[in-house]
């Protein structure tokens, strides 16, 4: 207990107080320091995360739009690029999808669903598709900008467009799609093989042979022994 006691009577000397006193405001500002760096770069990290989601909607809403340009046009592109356009939706889907935003699902299936009506849409020959490709691009801009505003108006939109859904009427616009692929399909298979066909060396027949020299003399024999008999 004696180094106890020692300790206390160092500690409550008044030669001591102006080190202790220092010895406090260096601890002090250490922690304060330390905290204040701690916050200074969780909040970059948290920037810079928020600026790469940015960056990841921004991208991911380009490529949907871009799709629906394509989409608009749908019938007249070849199977190779629609191919390549369905790549390019699908990984923009996940993107949106994989976003940390609430509600990014219901803006995927949205922009899907409208993907999916101007796909349909672009085989039907008079149909102005430039107003719903327009709309389709400041829906998803303005989700860009107010994520939770726009979600409300999707998930509106995809509620609606369930109740108005009508098997019969459902199962013969799958039908007329298969159709419509199926056609699209048959026009370029049967394309490279109207090119090849055209594209083939055309033989003309051969010129019948000069006769030779004896051959003419012996016909004209013929006729002088012809001629005197008569």
């Amino acid at each position: 207990m004696q180094w106890w006691n020692d300790i206390v009577a160092w500690l409550l000397s008044d030669e001591n107080r102006p080190v202790l006193f220092t010895a406090g405001v260096v601890f002090v500002s250490v922690l304060v320091s330390g905290l204040l760096s701690a916050w200074i770069a969780r909040s970059a990290v948290r920037g810079l995360i928020r600026q790469r989601d940015r960056e990841l909607r921004r991208a991911a809403i380009a490529t949907l739009i871009d799709a629906a340009t394509e989409a608009s046009v749908w019938n007249s592109l070849t199977p190779q690029e629609q191919v390549l356009a369905d790549r390019a939706v699908g990984q923009a889907d996940i993107q949106v999808r994989l976003l940390p935003l609430r509600g990014a699902d219901v803006a995927a299936d949205w922009a899907a669903h409208q993907l999916h009506e101007l796909k349909r849409a672009s085989a039907t020959f008079g149909y102005q598709l430039d107003p719903a490709v327009a709309e389709f691009r400041e829906r998803m801009l303005e989700w860009q900008r107010h994520p939770s505003r726009t979600r409300r108006d999707f998930r509106n939109d995809l509620e609606r467009w369930r109740l108005q859904r009508d098997e019969p009427v459902q199962e013969l616009a799958s039908e007329q799609d298969t159709w419509v692929a199926e056609q699209h399909h048959e026009r370029y298979t049967q394309t490279p093989l109207v090119e090849d066909a055209s594209t083939q060396p055309v033989t003309t027949p051969a010129a019948p042979a000069a006769p030779e020299a004896g051959e003419v003399a012996d016909a004209d024999t013929d006729r002088r022994a012809v001629a005197q008999r008569d």
